[in-house]
């Protein structure tokens, strides 16, 4: 979300209404709120050498931490309309007890999480000014009454009016009521959106650090596939064509003094050349899936299964195509994977599950998938290696990946890329 997409409309009278509404009812929500996250920090705190028994107290503070800059995002999107992305959980750091708790101090260390958080104590503070605002204009207009009553009272006071005073006083508190009240609507946007809108210069940083993380990763994912490529070739497919040449070398030796020799080396040649072209096939294949632009990725994927060594399971459901690089990105990270379940997990099947995503806050979609097998784990992202090349494939397509494999298995990878990268 960039900053040119937010809408820099002002707010009108209504919405300053509505903010006065929402800052009274969280002058007494968000003080309750407070209160609970104050109580948790403390006593976690206090009791964290006991025992660790802090360190629940400490878990919690953080996740009402977040749920209450959830419900801040929330509230300022729906009242402004500023096009806020929706606030989400950080993603696992890795598996295993350390993972957990990495992925428990990024969410502790979030930015965006401690600004929505910062709104919610301004607009708390904001509406602890509100409530007495609303009760002094309340007053104001009982005042326009009392000339009807035996006595009046000052708002706030036990001062008794005249009557005749009465009224004056009363259009005046209800005036300045107002202005007090339109003023602080007015500062809980201007507050609001200095904290939660991301500034030009920031959101231009961040497109700049997306693009270049995209084009490192498409540089990294090139040099990895080049790599892999100029292996099997070295490795298969020009030592059987050197055979090959060799064979038919000796068949031509022996065509006239032993036909019937020169006669099964020729078809040891052929077989060999059949082998050879199966391997180029493989690997053009692994470059250029045509079925995937003639019939999509579903197609796509049933013909990798079809060819793999250990039994697929597929899963897909799809209800329209995306853009190419996208299901490019996808098919060939599956690909990886099985040929990396076939190859190194000892897995006995394999699952993949593929889904189109639509996120209802953005309606950005996404393809994402699974794939699962039930190998022996330990799979590790190794510079070079096939899971490095699908990391910054995924990266290059704008999307994210997450692996989990620990030891003794099952191994998992779920990578997600935007529809139309």
């Amino acid at each position: 979300m960039t900053t040119a997409a937010l809408p820099h409309r002002r707010p009108g009278a209504l919405t300053h209404l509505g903010a006065i509404a929402q800052l009274a009812a969280l002058g007494i929500a968000g003080a309750v709120a407070f209160t609970i996250l104050l109580t948790f920090l403390s006593v976690g705190v206090g009791l964290l050498p006991v025992l660790g028994i802090g360190l629940l107290f400490l878990v919690a503070f953080v996740y009402v931490l977040w749920a209450t800059a959830w419900v801040e995002y929330e509230r300022v999107d729906g009242l402004y309309g500023y096009g806020l992305p929706a606030l989400r959980l950080r993603p696992s750091a890795g598996p295993g007890f350390g993972g957990w708790l990495r992925t428990l101090w990024r969410q502790f260390t979030d930015g965006a999480m401690w600004r929505g958080t910062s709104s919610a104590a301004i607009g708390t503070v904001l509406g602890l000014f509100v409530l007495p605002l609303v009760a002094w204009l309340v007053s104001g207009v009982g005042l326009l009454f009392a000339p009807l009553g035996a006595r009046a009272r000052l708002p706030w006071t036990d001062l008794s009016v005249h009557p005749g005073w009465a009224v004056l006083i009363g259009v005046l508190s209800i005036l300045a009521s107002l202005a007090l009240l339109f003023g602080i609507a007015v500062l809980h946007a201007t507050l609001t959106r200095a904290i939660l809108v991301p500034s030009r210069e920031a959101a231009l940083a961040e497109q700049a650090r997306t693009a270049g993380a995209q084009r490192a990763g498409a540089v990294r994912a090139s040099e990895v596939e080049r790599t892999r490529l100029e292996r099997d070739l070295h490795d298969g497919v020009q030592p059987r064509l050197v055979s090959v040449g060799m064979t038919l070398g000796l068949a031509q030796q022996k065509i006239d003094t032993d036909p019937a020799a020169a006669k099964a080396l020729i078809d040891e040649a052929h077989t060999s050349t059949k082998a050879a072209i199966t391997e180029l096939r493989q690997l053009a294949r692994g470059i250029h899936a045509s079925v995937l632009d003639d019939r999509g990725l579903d197609a796509a994927l049933s013909a990798l299964a079809g060819r793999s060594p250990v039994p697929v399971v597929l899963d897909v459901r799809l209800d329209g195509r995306c853009s190419r690089t996208a299901e490019a990105a996808l098919y060939f990270s599956i690909a990886e994977s099985i040929t990396n379940a076939a190859k190194h997990s000892r897995a006995s099947e394999c699952r993949v599950i593929v889904r189109r995503r639509t996120d209802e806050a953005t309606g950005a979609v996404t393809l994402w998938a699974r794939v699962e097998d039930n190998g022996v784990g330990g799979a590790r992202v190794i510079p070079g290696g096939g899971l490095d090349g699908i990391v910054n494939r995924i990266v290059a397509a704008g999307g994210t990946s997450r692996l989990d494999s620990p030891q003794g298995g099952p191994t998992s990878l779920e990578v997600s890329v935007p529809c139309a990268s």
